[in-house]
C-alpha cells in the first residue's frame, strides 16, 4: 500500500504563521477546498501528514509499504499529478528553476525533507504549478483556485435548482448548487467567475454575489451583504456587510456591517458589528507585514494587503485594523484606534487600552463555549496543541501580567 503524505516545508511553514500553527500546510483553504482536500479528490486517496511533532495528532502519520511524499503547499494540477503519479521509486522530483522539493517516492517511512537523500534520483519539473507558500498567495490565488476545484467538484454532475422566483442569476450555467441550499431575493452574479454554494447553505435576501465565489456547508450570508469577487467563505462560517477577496477558513463569524478586504480568517473566529480593516494604503505604497522569522516588517510587495487572524480570535465592537494586520491564534482584540500590525497570540486588550496575555484557563473556557454553541466539543489533544503554541508564543507578548 502506497501511503500519500502531505509534507510541511520548514521555510514555507512558518510564512504561512499564525495559520500553521494550528494545521500543517495543507490544512489551508484556498478556493473551494483545502490544499489536503484538493490532493484528497485529485487522487483519490486520504492523505495523512508529516507535519509538527505536537500537531500529529490531529494530523497522524500512516505507514505503508511505500510512501508518496508531497510539498503539502502545492495546489495539484492535471500535469503535476501526472508527473507524480510516474514518479518511480526512490526517487524526488524538483522544480527545475528554482530547485524547490515537490515530491518524493521512497520506501522510508524515516525520509525527512530538510536532510538530502544522495540515494533517490532527482528529476527536474519543468512546468508552472501553484503553491500556496506566503500569507498574501491565499487571497492573491483565491479567485483561480476558485475555478479549478469548481471544474473539479462539478464535472459530470447537475446542480440543484434555484426556486426562487426573485433570485436573480446571471451566467447560470458556472453557477452550481449543492442540495438543501436556501436562498431568497439574491442577485448571483457569475459573469466573471463560477459560483459555488455548498450543502444547506443559506443565501438571506438583498445579498448580492460576484464571482468567482466559494461557500461552504452550512455556511450563511446575511441579508444584503456585498460578496465581491475571488472571496470563500468556508464551512458554518456566517458573513454580512461588505466583503472582498478574502477567505474564511470555517466556523468564522463576520456577520455585521463592516468592510473585510484582501484578508483571511481561520478557524472559529468572530468580528464585532462594524469591524473593518483597511486593505490600501494613503499613499499607495506597497504593504509591509510581520514576518515571525525576523520578528520584523517584510515587504509584501502587494500593493492591496488586509488582514490576518489565527484561530479562535475575537475582535469586539468596530475594532479597526489597518493595512498588512497579522494577529495570532484566541487573541481577544477590542477598544479605539486602529491596532498594531502584529498581535501576539493569547493576547488580550487593544491599542489605546494595552495588552496583557490572555489567561490559559480562561482562553480555553472561551473556546468550548464558542465551539458548543455549534455543538463541537475541544478534545484533548487539541487542548494540549493549543498549549504548545500558548509556549511557543511566549517570548512574543511583552507583559507579565494575564487576564
Amino acid at each position: 500500500m502506497t501511503s500519500v503524505i502531505l509534507f510541511d516545508e520548514s521555510t514555507v511553514r512558518t510564512q504561512l504563521l499564525p495559520f500553521t500553527f494550528t494545521r500543517p500546510v495543507s490544512g489551508i483553504r484556498c478556493g473551494i477546498m483545502t490544499l489536503a482536500e484538493k490532493w484528497s479528490t485529485w487522487l483519490a486517496t486520504q492523505p495523512s501528514f508529516l507535519t509538527e511533532l505536537y500537531l500529529k495528532t490531529q494530523y497522524p502519520f500512516v505507514k505503508g509499504n511505500e510512501y508518496l511524499y508531497i510539498n503539502g503547499s502545492i495546489c495539484p494540477d492535471h500535469e503535476l499529478c501526472d508527473t507524480i503519479h510516474t514518479l518511480p521509486n526512490h526517487s524526488i522530483l524538483r522544480n527545475a528553476k528554482t530547485n524547490a522539493l515537490l515530491a518524493a517516492k521512497t520506501t522510508s517511512e524515516e525520509w525527512d525533507p530538510a536532510q538530502p537523500d544522495e540515494s533517490l534520483k532527482v528529476y527536474l519539473y519543468e512546468k508552472n504549478y501553484v503553491a500556496i507558500e506566503h500569507l498574501w498567495d491565499i487571497y492573491l490565488q483565491n479567485g483561480a483556485q476558485i475555478i479549478a476545484d469548481f471544474e473539479v467538484l462539478t464535472a459530470g454532475r447537475t446542480s440543484a435548482l434555484i426556486t426562487d422566483p426573485y433570485t436573480r442569476c446571471y451566467a447560470p450555467d458556472t453557477i452550481f448548487i449543492e442540495e438543501g441550499v436556501t436562498i431568497k431575493s439574491a442577485i448571483l452574479n457569475a459573469e466573471g467567475g463560477p459560483i459555488y454554494i455548498g450543502k444547506e447553505a443559506t443565501i438571506s435576501e438583498g445579498a448580492i454575489i460576484q464571482g468567482p465565489f466559494a461557500m461552504g456547508e452550512r455556511a450563511v450570508i446575511g441579508q444584503g451583504a456585498k460578496i465581491r469577487p475571488n472571496t470563500t467563505i468556508g464551512p458554518y462560517s456566517k458573513v454580512g456587510g461588505e466583503v472582498n477577496n478574502c477567505v474564511l477558513f470555517g466556523y468564522s463569524n463576520k456577520a455585521h456591517d463592516g468592510y473585510l478586504g484582501n484578508s483571511v480568517l481561520g478557524e472559529w473566529c468572530n468580528l464585532g458589528a462594524n469591524t473593518n480593516n483597511s486593505n490600501l494604503k494613503n499613499d499607495y505604497s506597497s504593504v509591509k507585514l510581520f514576518n515571525y522569522s525576523t520578528q520584523s516588517l517584510t515587504e509584501t510587495g502587494q500593493l492591496f494587503c488586509g488582514l490576518f487572524m489565527g484561530d479562535y480570535t475575537k475582535a469586539g465592537i468596530s475594532t479597526m485594523f489597518n493595512t498588512g494586520t497579522v494577529v495570532g491564534v484566541n487573541v481577544n482584540v477590542f477598544g479605539a484606534g486602529f491596532q498594531p500590525k502584529h498581535i501576539p497570540s493569547f493576547s488580550w486588550g487593544g491599542q489605546a487600552e494595552g495588552f496583557t496575555t490572555y489567561r490559559f484557563e480562561k482562553a480555553i473556557s472561551v473556546i468550548k463555549e464558542t465551539i458548543r454553541r455549534r455543538e463541537f466539543d475541544l478534545n484533548e489533544d487539541q487542548q494540549k496543541m493549543l498549549r504548545s503554541v500558548f509556549e511557543q508564543t511566549r517570548l512574543f507578548r511583552t507583559d507579565a501580567s494575564s487576564n
